[in-house]
């Protein structure tokens, strides 16, 4: 079974572990998402939860979008996605948020990389250059084309467009969850610009090793909940 939920990425910071090591984390600001549909074996083929995340202008949503979030009781919704085989018993207009998660537990993170237009082949591809003196002819090209044969052969590495592609990073460590202001801490970097979107779900390699995580001054799951009760 499978967790998920669609944040926004806010940018990175450093923490102090229990151990006093500085790690890098990004701040992933993940407000409620509403579930517009439940998916099942029976219907779809599937099992999935439809998730809508962030509210956009109804003047910027059609009519079937809104009769759509309207089985929901929620506003039209700016991202949708979906996440298979969810964890949990959902219905349509429940909301999901960061408390589905706890600290120390390990995600995948996919977003859409940052944009770098058309480059060369020595940035985009990490070729290296030719001799830069006098007279060399060749400084920054992207080399032999192979046998000339009036085409270029498919798979050769050349210049082109850098970036803009979706990534999903496996493993990444969830240092803290912050349920008041609707924040998740990840261990080191992910895909994606600042404001860029992204999908947060368990990680599929259940049998790697984890080491633990605890961030300085946090307290575990048990003791914050004995303190609510309390």
């Amino acid at each position: 079974m499978t967790k998920g939920i669609l944040g926004r990425k806010v940018g990175m910071t450093q923490v102090f572990t229990e151990s006093g090591e500085l790690i890098a984390v990004t701040a992933v600001e993940a407000t409620p998402n509403v579930v517009l549909q439940v998916k099942t074996q029976a219907t779809d083929g599937y099992n999935a939860l439809q998730l809508g995340y962030q509210d956009k202008r109804e003047i910027l949503s059609n009519k079937p979008e809104q009769g759509h979030v309207a089985k929901a009781n929620t506003a039209p919704k700016r991202y949708i996605r979906e996440v298979r085989d969810a964890e949990g018993e959902y219905g349509v207009g429940d909301a999901i948020a960061v408390d589905t998660f706890q600290a120390g537990e390990y995600v995948d993170v996919t977003g859409v990389t940052k944009g770098h237009g058309f480059q060369g082949a020595i940035k985009r591809l990490g070729q290296s250059r030719g001799p830069m003196s006098h007279g060399s002819r060749y400084h920054r090209r992207p080399g032999s084309m192979g046998a000339v044969i009036n085409r270029v052969f498919k798979g050769k590495l050349l210049p082109g467009r850098m970036g803009n592609q979706k990534r999903t990073m496996q493993n990444i460590a969830i240092v803290h969850v912050d349920v008041e202001n609707n924040l998740l801490l990840l261990k080191g970097n992910v895909p994606g610009a600042n404001k860029s979107l992204l999908t947060i779900k368990s990680t599929v390699k259940t049998n790697a090793k984890h080491p633990e995580i605890k961030m300085a001054g946090a307290k575990p799951a048990a003791d914050a909940q004995a303190e609510e009760q309390a």
